[in-house]
């Protein structure tokens, strides 16, 4: 079992405010694609100084998802603790990775961040390198390596919750979901997601239909092979509705706003559950088509490790951020709070309390353990 360092959780509510300016965040690109990065901010310097740098997935630092998320936690440590200095650096595909991992580590880094579960050969080659540097990375565990950090979560949970709203507010008795890439970081939101419709169903009689996923069905799904191309991500989310689809769930980043110009072009018949942030404050454009969102505090992750990290002592081992830690959850309601009935909120309250308990045992095998 891995040893999981627990982390004083971030509010659901500052994971929104920090995540969500739906523009891209203050300190853009400087030469050769790295942000400056460096805050200045009404915090006291503490600790030890670090040089924080991290290596942004493909969809750039203002991905509404992620990337966006992630460097968020970033702004904030260094806004709290001027002696944080960060920046980053966008990875344009996966051949980056490498060479962006190592540019950083021989740049003076105390630590380098790496965003995403797809990096995780890249992280553990780089480290093995440099062994006097710190790594983290953001949906990985730390591999069996000392000088990495795995900040992970639990999204099943948050998308189990998804998963019953959806089943509970679809008129058609069809719901979708979809991903960029069938990846664990992805098909975990969609596990959650269809035992949360299964959960209701059998609680309620029902017989919800899920398109796009099968728990059972690993190597199925429905994929947009991208967590950049909107067109894409409109077009799946399309058919989804075109097959009696009145509510999807896209866990696909950047591409996942695809879904919200197809929600826009059904004018009111469908809407959406976001993923990783408050839609309403990511994609703000179609905050009315969000039922509400399935949330993962990459920011507060992040925050929380660089601030221990400037206290003197980097973190080991992993972090597993779930339900009861506030590492994942379920977002407001938003413009839905008056359509959504009161039942039905207070059910979802109940299923979220029994996942917490143990009562409810999820099975996604894409769990962090």
């Amino acid at each position: 079992m891995r040893s999981v360092m627990k982390i004083a959780a971030v509010t659901a509510a500052a994971t929104m405010v920090l995540a969500g300016c739906g523009s891209k965040p203050g300190t853009g690109g400087g030469a050769g694609g790295s942000g400056s990065g460096s805050d200045s901010g009404t915090g006291t310097a503490s600790g030890k100084k670090i040089s924080a740098c991290m290596v942004l997935d493909t969809g750039g630092v203002d991905d509404k998802s992620f990337n966006e998320n992630s460097w968020a936690g970033m702004q904030k440590a260094a806004k709290d603790n001027p002696n944080i200095t960060i920046k980053y650096v966008p990875s344009n595909s996966g051949t980056d990775y490498t060479p962006n991992l190592t540019k950083y580590a021989q740049g003076g880094c105390s630590t380098v961040i790496a965003v995403g579960g797809l990096m995780g050969d890249a992280v553990k080659g780089v480290a093995a390198k440099f062994p006097k540097v710190q790594f983290a990375e953001i949906d990985n565990s730390n591999q069996g390596v000392s000088n990495i950090y795995g900040i992970e979560y639990n999204t099943a949970q948050g998308g189990f919750l998804a998963g019953y709203l959806a089943a509970g507010m679809t008129k058609t008795g069809t719901v979708g979901t979809w991903g960029g890439l069938p990846i664990p970081p992805v098909t975990i939101y969609m596990d959650g997601f269809w035992e949360g419709v299964q959960y209701y169903n059998k609680a309620k009689g029902k017989n919800v239909k899920v398109l796009g996923w099968d728990e059972k069905n690993q190597k199925g799904g429905t994929f947009a092979s991208s967590f950049t191309d909107q067109n894409k991500g409109k077009s799946i989310t399309q058919s989804m509705q075109s097959q009696g689809a009145d509510i999807v769930f896209p866990v696909a980043g950047g591409a996942g706003v695809g879904a919200g110009a197809a929600a826009a072009a059904a004018g009111g018949k469908l809407n959406l559950i976001w993923v990783d942030t408050d839609g309403c404050t990511s994609a703000a454009q179609y905050c009315k088509y969000f039922i509400s969102s399935a949330t993962k505090n990459l920011s507060g992750g992040v925050e929380t490790y660089l601030k221990a990290a400037s206290s003197g002592n980097f973190p080991t081992g992993n972090y597993i951020g779930d339900l009861k830690n506030g590492g994942v959850g379920l977002a407001p309601y938003n413009q839905f709070d008056s359509k959504v009935p009161d039942a039905l909120k207070k059910e979802v309250d109940q299923v979220k309390a029994d996942i917490i308990s143990g009562k409810i045992t999820i099975t996604s095998p894409s769990q962090p353990k």
